[in-house]
Parts: C-alpha cells; structure tokens; sequence
C-alpha cells in the first residue's frame, strides 16, 4: 500500500465501492463529499480509468461528515445512470474520482493534482487553450472558502466548476470567477427567506452567532443589510470557536462557549440565527444542554439546516424550535435503495491482514458509523443530493452537445475545458420535472425551504413550513409550526429599533441621528450593543470572608459585654462598680448587648426592617451609650471640683435625678432627629449599578442615607467634644475616679470612625460602604463595651483588695490633702 491508501484506511470506511472502477471509461469523474466534496471529470482519450481515493492523514475516522457520504452516492448514482442511458452520450463511460478536502485543509493538492497531465507536470504557458489538463470539469467543493481557492486555480484554464452548496455571492463575480456555476441558490435569497420569515412572525429582535471564517462573517454582514430595511435589530453577535477537524477543543474555545451561552441566558432575545458549518456546532449545542437553555427560536443557514448528525442529538428537542432554509425537497427515483444496497455490497474479505489488505477492505469494517442514519437521510428527502445529481447530469448534457452525439454514438475527440464551459452556459434540459438552465451569473434558479426539525420518529425529520421562489423573492405557503413551547404558541419577541439605521459589519451604527432603547436600571449593555442583560443583585452575604470575621468580632464582643453584665451584676455593691456608675452602667450594657443582637441586619438582602434598624435603631444605641460617658463625666467633675462651688445647682442634681434626666434628654433629641430623616427619606431598600462593574447592581438601604448619617452622627459627637472635655477637666482625679484616659480613647476613636465612615461614604458607593459600615459599628461597640468597661473588670477581678470602701476612702484622703 502506498500512503495515500494508508491515509484512507486511517479515516474512514465507505470507499469499499470504490475498489473496482468501471472499465474502459472515456470520462473521468472524480471527487469528495465525506468532509466536503470535490470532483472531476477526466476526459480520457486512450479509453481506460484508473479509480483512485485521494486522502491527507489528519482526518480521523471519528470526522466523517454524513452528508459527505450521501453526496458522494448521489454523484455515483449519477454516474451509473448516466453509463446505462441509451440516449444519452451513447458509447460514452464516465469514471469518478474522490477526494476529501477535509473541510478547507486540503484544496491545493488535488487541485493541482486535476490541473496535470498525465506525466503529472503542470507546463506554465500563456495560453493554455490547446492544453488538455487531466480532468475537463470539476464539481465541489461544498461551501465557499474552498470553492474560492479552487475557483482561483481553475478559471486560469477556464475549466468548469459547478458547486452544489456555495453560496457565497462573491461567486457571481465572473470577471473573478468566469468558469464557476452553481446548482443552489446564492446567499442573498437564503437571506431574504431568512428576514420575511422573521417579518412573518414579526420577530425584531435576534441574535446572530457566527463561525470564526470567511462564511459566518460573511454571511452576518450580508444578513445584516437584509435586516436594516426591516426594523429588525441585532441584539448583539458572537463568534463561535472552530475547533480542529477532529472535534478537538482548546481550554479557552470551550470557555469561550460557555460565556456565550451565558450570555445568551441573559439576553431578552429568544431568535436566535446561526451561521456556522456543522463542524463548530456539535461542542455549543453540548454547551447549551449542559446549562440548560431553552425557549429559543434556532434559525439554522443551509450548512447545517438538515445535518443528520446534530439531528440525531434528541436532547436538543428540550432547547427549543429548530427552524432553517434549505433547498427545495427532491426525490430522485431508485437513490434510497442504490445507497443501501451500495452499503450492503460487500462483506469484510477473510483471511486478510492489514499488511496486505487494501484500503477499502480495511474500512469493511466501518459500515455501522452511517448505518444509523439511513432512515433520517431517506425520509428527508434529496435536497442537497439533487444538486449533485444535476450537476452531474449538467456536465453529461453539455458533453453530449460538444460531442456532437445522436441517438447511437458521439464523437470521439480531446474536449478542451473552455469548450466544455461554452456548452454548460448554455445547458436547457429538464430532469426529474425540473428545468436545468443557468442565468447571467452561472447560478440555477431552484426553490428554497424553511424546514423545521421535527423529533417524532414517525414523522419526517425535516418538515417544509414554508417555500420561497426566486424569481418573485418572496416568502409563500407558509404552513403551522410546532413550537416548542408549552402552549404550542410562539413568542412574539418585539424590541425597540429606532429609525435611521444600518448595519455594517454585524454591528448596528447610526446613519445620522437615532434614538436607543436604554436599558432599564436592572440592566446592562455592551459598549456598542443593544441588547440588555439582567444586573446581578449584590449585598452583604454570609458566606463572604469580610462577614464571616465582623460576625465573629460581633459575637466575641456580645459575650464580652455579656460578661461584663454578671461581673457588674455580682458586685454591685462594691466600691469600683459604684464609681463606674452603678445602676447606669446597666443602662449602658444594655443598648450594647441589644446592638450587638442586631448585626445580623446588615447581611443578606436589605428589607424595610434591616433598613429601619440600620438607620435608627443603632445610632440611637449609641446615643444612650455616649450621653452615659458625658453626663458620667460631667458628674465626676461636679463631685470633686463644683460640689463645693454650688452646692444649691449640685443638691437640685442630685435630687431630681440629673444623669438620668440628660440621658432621657438627649435619646428624646437622637429620637427626634432619627424620625424626621426618615420621614424625609424613606427606609425601603434600592437598588443602584455599580459605576465600576456595570454587570453588578446593588442592593442597599437608602443610598441618601450618608447625609442622613452626618446629621445623626452630629449630635453623637457633640457629645463626644463635651465628653472628652469633661474627662480631660477631671484628669488630676483620684486614681480610682479618674476616667479620662478610658472615655477619651473611647470617644476619640467613635469621633475619628465616625468621620472617615462619612468621608469613605461621601466618595464611594459599593458593597463596601455596607461592610465598612458594620466593622465600624462593631469596632465602637466593642471599644466602648472592653475601653470603657474592660479595665474596671481586670480591677474586680485582679486586685479585689482595691474593691473595698476603705481603700477608696484612702484615694480620696490623699487627694484632698494633696490639693491642700
């Protein structure tokens, strides 16, 4: 075996018909359609063919493109029924020859392979009229990239290439591409089906996903001039990664499918177009079963509208309704059973190792890949097929003509392939009830579809909804479709398209001036895009590092406090509690305590209520606390240096309960306060976007609540200045008494993280504000519960024999003689 059979036997299976050509061929036909089809007609003047398969080894056999294989037997059939016309080029033999450009890798070499002679030299001349290559007309290959680089190669010659599925307009270029034909319509027809079908069901608002080549860009701009004359608008485009032949997919080609279909989750369109050769689409529709995205409208372009093999992934039924354009439904008499009784022809040789066994036997063994879809390729019907079958029915036509042929016998002379050319321009037969002719620029004039996969077994897997001709371009017997909803209707997906439009390389851009939809505040957009897509709500949640350490700090703070409560409770009667403040130090415990249970406000989704205690209940909290300090610090002050001065104002103090009338005072004040700001702005949370991450919106309480806050904070730190200037006044106290360096560290610190929370909210709105402002809450309750509290417990607990009256009387005595 040589290589090029080894690289057969390495991929695929269905070439065991091929083993045995036809004897005696005077036409040589050739070509490929198992991964994209490309064939020749060979003009063999010394009467013999020799069958050969033409394969590079980087296909696999896992690559084989159904299809392929059933185009392939079309232009068998073709071949075999034109060898048994009686009429037509009698005495004449066609031969074929098969080559697999494996998508668009392998164009060149079979190019120049078809271009030789048969000394296999390719002379370089300037004028190559009177040169007779080894084929005379070459049919393929299947999309438009490859028929282009063939295209290049073969107008030099003038040798004719009739595609049966490029649809690329650029082909209609003949001053590009003078010997190209075509038996499918171009894509501006499969556009305009496209659009009137979205007209019909007033769909405006779509997305477009297109493959990373020359035919998914392509094809989007041309959708999108189509599109600007409608209203409909392009909700944003994506390209989709190629993978390798082999279905090989990189890290970032599979991350790249998964945000596009996360973005298609959170986009409002639900129409979805999809210009990609079947090859990019087997991983992202794996994508899109794997996130579960349904309710879309899929519009399939022709090179994937009727894929067996994306067909045969039932899940994707669950996705939504599959819609797309092809060519018309044909059915060519005795096909099914010649590709079945093809498949069946021959059993695996025995005895045969793969040292010595031909391609083709080694591949015996392969016939069950395509078994499975013979019954989906025979109940859709002989679409792409007939365009293989006419055009090799075009070529035979136009040789009968050159040949001069009657009834019973041709000419037999060298054909030439600009001859060949001449006479299929001007081919007029009908074939099978349809009329074969080309127009002006090589295209044949057939029908399109708009097919609909159907998932029932028992029905025809790709049923006709609608039929557009292309002579009146327009859309006609438009039938019920099945939609994959619910209730059997469809959504009618209407957006916002202001006037004036265009669209220019897939993008919408303004001719002149135009109004945009913009999105709702709960939404999103893409610079340069006009779809909308859902903000993700964000707030202080409890699995987050920043929550889990404030909650710790909380709790460790509550039970603290918690502690100081029993200590403070178990001697109350001692000298140390009773000069901290005896009964009110409860009343400053308890706020603490009562603060401290409500942390859990700040986390989780804000509610009117978490919003309400945020906004007043703590900040009354700590009202009650800091007047407690002042007016503490103010009575110690009166004790020792104004009891003596103004005994009347000092005895009027002490009766009417002078500490606990100011404390009352000022919460009725801090109270006041606190409902006239929330009159004036209300507690129910809002949402705002995040000006550093538009995906994100947040969720907070009133975010004019920083305003609301300094007015609030205002009075806490009046009380701190005269606090702290009180503490500073008693500052040559007795040891036991003098409190000033406790309650200035407590006020200084409310007093600075007071300040910066306002400044940090005045310059920032984020998350952040939310978190900053619990671990500031809980900093002050802890610097007032342990600053304040802390050290009087270490006393009661380390040093019991300072707790007593006869060590304090000592203190006083020694400062009163010390100031005398």
């Amino acid at each position: 075996m040589g290589p090029q059979a080894r690289a057969v036997c390495s991929v695929l299976f269905l070439l065991q018909v091929l083993a045995e050509p036809p004897e005696n061929s005077d036409f040589y036909l050739a070509g490929d359609y198992l991964l994209g089809g490309l064939f020749t007609l060979h003009a063999n003047v010394k009467g013999t063919v020799n069958l050969r398969y033409l394969k590079v080894p980087k296909c696999k056999e896992y690559e084989m493109k159904v299809l392929g294989y059933n185009l392939m037997q079309a232009m068998r059939f073709a071949v075999e029924e034109i060898n048994n016309h009686r009429s037509l080029l009698p005495g004449v033999l066609l031969g074929y020859e098969i080559v697999d450009i494996c998508y668009v890798f392998n164009n060149v070499h079979p190019v120049l392979y078809f271009l030789a002679g048969e000394d296999y030299l390719l002379p370089i001349e300037d004028d190559y009229s009177s040169y007779a290559p080894r084929v005379v007309a070459v049919i393929g290959p299947d999309n438009s990239e490859s028929t282009m680089t063939v295209a290049h190669f073969l107008s030099l010659f003038l040798l004719p290439q009739i595609t049966y599925s490029a649809i690329s307009d650029d082909l209609r270029d003949k001053l590009s591409f003078p010997a190209v034909l075509r038996t499918v319509l171009g894509a501006h027809h499969h556009m305009e089906a496209m659009v009137q079908l979205m007209v019909h069901f007033r769909w405006n608002w779509i997305i477009v996903l297109v493959s990373s080549d020359d035919y998914g860009r392509d094809n989007s701009q041309l959708l999108s001039k189509h599109l600007a004359s409608h209203d409909i608008c392009i909700a944003f485009q994506e390209v989709l990664p190629m993978p390798q032949p082999n279905q090989t997919v990189t890290p970032y080609e599979r991350q790249r499918l998964v945000v596009i279909v996360q973005k298609l989750k959170q986009s409002t369109a639900r129409v979805v177009v999809v210009f990609s050769p079947d090859l990019a689409l087997h991983n992202f529709f794996l994508e899109v079963l794997n996130q579960n995205f349904t309710g879309a409208v899929w519009i399939a372009s022709e090179s994937w509208a009727v894929d067996p093999v994306l067909h045969n992934l039932t899940e994707l039924r669950h996705t939504g309704t599959f819609l797309g354009v092809t060519t018309q439904r044909m059915t060519i008499p005795g096909f099914n059973e010649f590709r079945l009784r093809r498949a069946q022809a021959r059993q695996p040789a025995p005895n045969r190792t793969s040292k010595g066994a031909t391609c083709n036997q080694e591949c015996d063994t392969c016939l069950d890949t395509t078994s499975s879809f013979k019954t989906i390729l025979t109940l859709s019907g002989d679409r792409t097929s007939y365009g293989v079958y006419s055009a090799v029915y075009t070529v035979a036509h136009a040789l009968h003509s050159l040949l001069g042929c009657n009834q019973t016998k041709c000419r037999k002379e060298v054909v030439y392939p600009w001859q060949l050319l001449q006479e299929i321009k001007k081919v007029n037969f009908t074939l099978l009830g349809h009329q074969i002719f080309f127009d002006q620029q090589g295209d044949l004039p057939v029908c399109l579809e708009i097919v609909q996969r159907q998932w029932d077994p028992s029905q025809s897997p790709f049923q006709t909804v609608a039929s557009y001709h292309p002579m009146l371009q327009k859309l006609r017997d438009i039938r019920e479709v099945s939609w994959h909803t619910p209730n059997n209707t469809v959504s009618s997906q209407r957006g916002w398209c202001g006037r004036g439009l265009r669209a220019g390389g897939g993008l919408w851009q303004s001719r002149a001036f135009s109004l945009f939809r913009p999105c709702p505040s709960n939404e999103w957009s893409h610079r340069n895009d006009t779809s909308c897509f859902k903000r993700r709500l964000v707030f202080l949640e409890w699995q987050e590092a920043p929550t889990i350490i404030v909650i710790t700090l909380a709790a460790l703070g509550f039970l603290s406090t918690l502690a100081i409560v029993v200590i403070f409770g178990m001697h109350f009667q001692t000298p140390m509690v009773r000069s901290a403040g005896g009964p009110m130090c409860f009343l400053m415990l308890t706020p603490l305590l009562v603060a401290y249970m409500m942390v859990p406000v700040y986390i989780g989704p804000p509610t009117v209520f978490s919003c309400l205690c945020r906004q007043a209940f703590f900040t009354i909290c700590f009202t009650i606390c800091i007047s407690c300090f002042t007016v503490r610090s103010f009575q110690i002050v009166c004790i020792f240096k104004m009891a003596s001065r103004l005994p009347r104002a000092y005895a009027y103090w002490v009766r009417y309960h002078g500490p606990y009338v100011f404390v009352a005072f000022v919460t009725a004040l801090k109270g006041v306060i606190v409902a006239g700001n929330m009159l004036g702005m209300t507690t129910e949370p809002s949402t705002h976007a995040d000006l550093d991450d538009p995906k994100i919106m947040i969720v907070s309480c009133n975010p004019n609540y920083r305003k609301a806050l300094l007015l609030n904070t205002s009075l806490d730190l009046l009380l701190c200045v005269a606090g702290f200037s009180f503490a500073y006044t008693g500052r040559e106290l007795p040891t036991n008494y003098n409190e000033a360096k406790f309650i200035t560290f407590c006020m200084t610190f409310y007093f600075t993280s007071s300040i910066s929370l306002c400044t940090f909210m005045s310059v920032y709105d984020g998350v952040l504000v939310t978190i900053l402002d619990l671990l500031v809450t809980v900093l002050n309750l802890l610097g007032i519960g342990l600053g304040y509290f802390g050290p009087k417990c270490y006393m009661i607990l380390s040093y019991p024999e300072r707790n007593t009256q006869a060590y304090f009387n000592s203190m006083i005595q020694g400062f009163t003689m010390g100031r005398d």
